[in-house]
């Protein structure tokens, strides 16, 4: 078992960033890809971003390319997602998400994840 806990949204203004951290627990996340997804209200759950286990590739959805990057520390079993340029669309509740690698199309499919994160409210105000 991988138990997931996001950490750092808030309420920030248009154009801020924010910087998202997902800790894992029970298992090294090193075997896992890792993925970003977040839900808006009355939304479905969207890929936002992945990383593959050795962090070597980086995937993300056409909405958040350039602005969004993902990255991860194996040594403290966390994923990051560092968000510039934030827009009011943004806002969601962004989900953490850990999965074994089998390939991009995958990564990008909420239904394949193994283990999810509780999610961290991220609030963009225009």
């Amino acid at each position: 078992q991988v138990q997931l806990v996001e950490s750092g949204g808030g309420l920030v203004q248009a154009g801020a960033s924010l910087r998202l951290s997902c800790a894992a627990s029970g298992r090294t996340l090193s075997s896992f890809a890792m993925d970003w997804f977040r839900q808006a209200p009355g939304k479905e759950r969207d890929f936002v971003a992945a990383i593959t286990p050795s962090g070597i590739s980086t995937y993300y959805g056409d909405s958040v390319k350039g602005r969004f990057t993902i990255f991860r520390d194996n040594a403290k079993n966390t994923v990051y997602l560092q968000m510039n340029s934030l827009k009011p669309e943004d806002t969601a509740v962004y989900y953490c998400a850990a999965d074994i690698w089998a390939g991009p199309a995958r990564a990008r499919d909420p239904a394949a994840m193994d283990y999810w994160g509780k999610g961290t409210l991220v609030t963009v105000s225009s």
